[in-house]
């Protein structure tokens, strides 16, 4: 998307990794927010780099990551049953930057047909000892072949956005439901914290979303917003990461109440940290 007419909305620094400097621009007919520069593909990996990267590994060295896995353990509970409240007969299932896989295999277990894409070698090897089976592009699958396909915390990282989009329409049977899971930089905790953040995470979020966004993005395809939801866990992890981003270290009793501050204000205007969106294929 081109940036040349859009408004210079914040400055924000790549904390994990490079510590390069980066800008975001408010696209006002999307309400949404675009990173610049945006990394080419071939320096892509490089920002990914970092011993932090928690959704790329099965590992629970600190209480962080404890913490993170134990939270992890409930939502694979509560997707799951999101997808069967979407598709009681079940079916087929793609799910789009699968990581290592836990989704994906207690979907299976569940009765459901899966596959998966994710482009760290790392992460699918740990996700095919669990059984999980990918292929290496979308472009690989039949048009129309799927009943549900999930993004979770995925579609800001996709660097060319609308063939995305595109592309999901292709994948989905008509009548097919798409689950898309995104961070919402009009959150509470988003606005508390800056351009500190942690959900902004520059420069391998290409898109930064609102409900508004979403909805006209995917109207555009045919596809319609039917349902949001919130992730309400959401608010205390990027809290918690921000804190240390700003601070230095990891302050949990701050985070915690910033995080449950952001919740209770999301109660009245329906804006969490981040949302799951329920779109249906027309």
């Amino acid at each position: 998307m081109d940036i040349s007419n859009q408004k210079h909305f914040l400055t924000v620094t790549d904390y994990s990794v490079s510590k390069e400097i980066f800008d975001l621009y408010h696209n006002e007919e999307l309400d949404m927010l675009i990173t610049s520069p945006q990394p080419s593909l071939d320096i892509l990996g490089k920002y990914y780099e970092s011993v932090d990267y928690i959704s790329h590994t099965d590992s629970k060295r600190s209480l962080f990551e404890k913490m993170y896995h134990f939270v992890k353990s409930i939502a694979l509970k509560n997707k799951l049953n999101l997808i069967n409240s979407q598709q009681p007969n079940k079916g087929s299932i793609l799910d789009i930057g699968a990581g290592t896989g836990e989704f994906l295999s207690v979907a299976r277990q569940d009765g459901w047909k899966t596959i998966g894409v994710e482009p760290s070698d790392k992460a699918k090897a740990i996700a095919k000892n669990k059984g999980v089976s990918f292929v290496e592009q979308t472009s690989e699958l039949e048009s129309h072949s799927f009943d549900v396909i999930s993004m979770w915390h995925v579609l800001e990282h996709v660097p060319d956005l609308n063939q995305q989009i595109k592309e999901l329409k292709r994948l989905l049977k008509p009548n097919g439901t798409l689950i898309i899971a995104v961070p919402n930089f009009k959150s509470f905790d988003a606005k508390h914290y800056g351009k500190f953040w942690a959900a902004y995470d520059v420069p391998i979020h290409f898109w930064h979303f609102s409900k508004t966004a979403i909805k006209k993005l995917f109207q555009k395809e045919e596809i319609q917003l039917v349902k949001i939801l919130p992730m309400k866990f959401d608010s205390f992890y990027v809290s918690l990461l921000s804190e240390k981003y700003k601070t230095g270290k990891m302050n949990f009793v701050k985070a915690f109440f910033i995080g449950l501050q952001s919740n209770l204000k999301a109660k009245k205007n329906f804006e969490y940290s981040s949302h799951i969106y329920i779109l249906k294929n027309n």
